[in-house]
This record gives C-alpha cells, sequence and structure tokens, in this order.
C-alpha cells in the first residue's frame, strides 16, 4: 500500500468550491446529489478515454494528456464531495497493483454508490482509495495525476473568471 497526503489539495478544492459557490449562489448542501452525480459521470468519462471496456473496438484509448484530464476532473468532484462530509485532511492509501482494470473500475462504482447512500467518511476513503488505485492499472504515476490536477485546477478558475 503506498499513502497520499492531501490535506494541501483540499485547501485548494475548497477554494475553487468556494468561488463556484459565490458565484452561482449554492452551497455544498444544495449541490450535494449533483456533485455525486458529477462524480460520477467524470468517472464513465474516464472509462470512456480509456476504452478498457471496449472489448469490440479495435480504437486505441484517448492521449495520455485526455486520460489524466478526465482522471483530474473525477479528483476534484472526489474532493470536493470529500469537503462536503467533513473532510479536510486526510491521507489515502491506495493500492499500486496491475489487477483487471474493468474490476477496479466496476469497484470504484459499487464504492462511489455506497457512499452515495450512507455519505459518511468511512465510505467515503474506501471509495477514494479505489480512486487512487486505479492510476498504476492505468499506466500512470500518482505525480502525473497530481500535475494533472493543478493544470486543470487553473483551467476551473479560468472557466469561473470568464463565465463558463
Amino acid at each position: 500500500m503506498a499513502s497520499l497526503d492531501l490535506t494541501e489539495f483540499y485547501k485548494e478544492q475548497k477554494l475553487l468550491d468556494e468561488d463556484i459557490f459565490t458565484r452561482h449562489d449554492v452551497s455544498y448542501g444544495s449541490t450535494q446529489t449533483r456533485r455525486l452525480l458529477a462524480l460520477i459521470v467524470e468517472i464513465g468519462e474516464l472509462i470512456n478515454a480509456t476504452r478498457c471496456h471496449k472489448f469490440w473496438s479495435v480504437k486505441d484509448p484517448e492521449s495520455k494528456e485526455r486520460i489524466l484530464d478526465e482522471y483530474a476532473d473525477g479528483m476534484h468532484f472526489f474532493l470536493s464531495n470529500g469537503l462536503s462530509i467533513g473532510v479536510t485532511s486526510t491521507s489515502v492509501e491506495y493500492e499500486e497493483s496491475d489487477a483487471d482494470i474493468n474490476e477496479q473500475f466496476y469497484d470504484l462504482y459499487h464504492a462511489i454508490l455506497v457512499f452515495f447512500d450512507k455519505r459518511d467518511e468511512e465510505t467515503y476513503l474506501l471509495a477514494l482509495s479505489k480512486f487512487f488505485s486505479l492510476v498504476y492499472p492505468l499506466g500512470y504515476t500518482v505525480e502525473d495525476l497530481l500535475d494533472a490536477y493543478h493544470k486543470k485546477m487553473a483551467v476551473n478558475h479560468q472557466r469561473q473568471e470568464t463565465h463558463y
């Protein structure tokens, strides 16, 4: 198992969330279901970009940049959902395993749905761990994901400034 301290990332995400809440007159409470659905959609977009489930197709996955961009979107919504239940600092443990990626995505979806029902820190951390455990089998490093997160953070702030 590997571990990553996410405290600074929660701080960054909170600043973006607060900017969005102010600009759009919403809150964690008023967007709770939409943020959870957005997380599920972003994971779906990540799966689509990898094309790992498309046994009927011979097309290659999307570019590394595209896959990491979708992964970063998922991280944004994971952190935001954590903040909504009061998580502001944590270290997440994740596996560096080459287990079947499709099984891992399935397990992640299941964990997200359990979190959706319970909305507690324990189920959140389990889902978050499964999310970070995707890094290795996708062929990336945690540093790749964190770099993509920071790049997307800059894009998301710019989008708010330009009334995206």
